[in-house]
């Protein structure tokens, strides 16, 4: 007999893989973001650039930090650094020496200017130093003479002192063996103290004749040095009436004219240092927030020079252009 079994009412069901079925999504779309992501800047470029071009033909290069060197088209001018003007030391006539024009050399004499009153009373005061130095040695030679009759009167006073000395102890010993009186031996005591007197005072008329001789001598040699140093006051005047170049380069302007009469501290000629020159330049104000005094500045006029290379020095404003100036010297402006 055979038993048949319930294969035939059995139904084959399948494993649920819900979750299975979900992972893989889920890894897909989170890779898409990732690479989003990390590809955004790059897209983000693509889109915004207008023109793409080849690779072979960008040069590149290492980027270094330096100077910031910006080139502006402006219009100057070029003036000599230094230009002193001389003036009139004194009241005078005036006598050129050069002509404007003219090549000098530092040190070298202008003009100069005929002062007969500053050079009268210079002479005066020359002569007037020289009585004084004389007095002054006249006092010296009174002085000592002094001095030595000073001590001619203490050293006497000192002998007749010593010599009282000894008679009164010549008499103290007579007295003793009744060979004078007493009053011998009084007197020989009284010469004693008269002469002790005398050399005390003779002593302190020395100390204060030399305290006064030499106050005397002071008072003379001060006279001397004041004025000594007013000559030297006066020559130098005189001296400054011969006007002189400060600097070496050629004469500028002859303010006033030859032999003319002028005052003192008038403006009389002026000179031109050709060693050192001054660019001046006109530059728009937009560049202001740009400049600064001690920035390093290049002068390339139409392409004909080399960069000067010297620092900003002044910035003047108007009312549309900012004027800066630096100074170059002859060497870099003819390179």
């Amino acid at each position: 007999m055979k038993i048949s079994d319930t294969s035939s009412q059995d139904v084959l069901i399948q494993p649920n893989n819900t979750r299975k079925r979900f992972v893989l999504p889920v890894l897909l779309i989170v890779g898409v973001a990732l690479a989003a992501w990390l590809l955004s800047p790059a897209i983000s470029r693509w889109v915004q650039a207008q023109e793409s071009v080849s690779a072979e033909r960008l040069r590149t290069a290492t980027v270094e930090l330096g100077n910031f060197v910006r080139d502006v088209s402006v219009q100057g001018r070029v003036v000599a650094a230094v230009s002193p003007v001389l003036y009139a030391s004194q009241s005078g006539t005036i006598t050129f020496a050069v002509e404007s024009g003219d090549s000098v050399l530092e040190g070298q004499a202008l003009a100069s200017i005929d002062s007969p009153e500053l050079q009268n009373q210079l002479l005066q005061e020359q002569s007037r130093l020289l009585s004084l130095n004389v007095e002054y040695d006249r006092q010296r030679i009174a002085s000592q003479q002094a001095r030595l009759e000073s001590q001619k009167a203490m050293d006497s006073a000192g002998i007749n002192l010593k010599a009282a000395q000894r008679e009164l102890d010549r008499a103290d010993r007579a007295f003793s063996q009744g060979a004078v009186t007493e009053v011998d031996r009084d007197r020989a005591r009284d010469n004693m103290e008269t002469a002790e007197v005398l050399h005390k005072h003779a002593t302190q008329d020395t100390e204060l004749n030399n305290e006064r001789l030499a106050f005397e001598l002071q008072t003379r040699r001060l006279a001397v040095e004041q004025q000594t140093l007013l000559v030297s006051e006066l020559t130098r005047q005189v001296n400054e009436l011969t006007i002189v170049s400060p600097v070496s380069g050629i004469v500028g302007n002859l303010l006033v004219n030859q032999k003319t009469n002028v005052i003192r501290n008038q403006p009389v000629l002026s000179v031109v240092d050709l060693s050192a020159f001054e660019i001046e330049v006109q530059i728009p104000e937009s560049y202001v927030n740009d400049l600064a005094i001690g920035m390093t500045a290049g002068g390339g006029w139409y392409g004909a020079y080399a960069q000067a290379g010297a620092p900003i020095g002044v910035i003047l404003a108007n009312l549309a252009f900012l004027i800066i100036s630096y100074t170059v010297s002859e060497e870099a402006f003819m390179s």
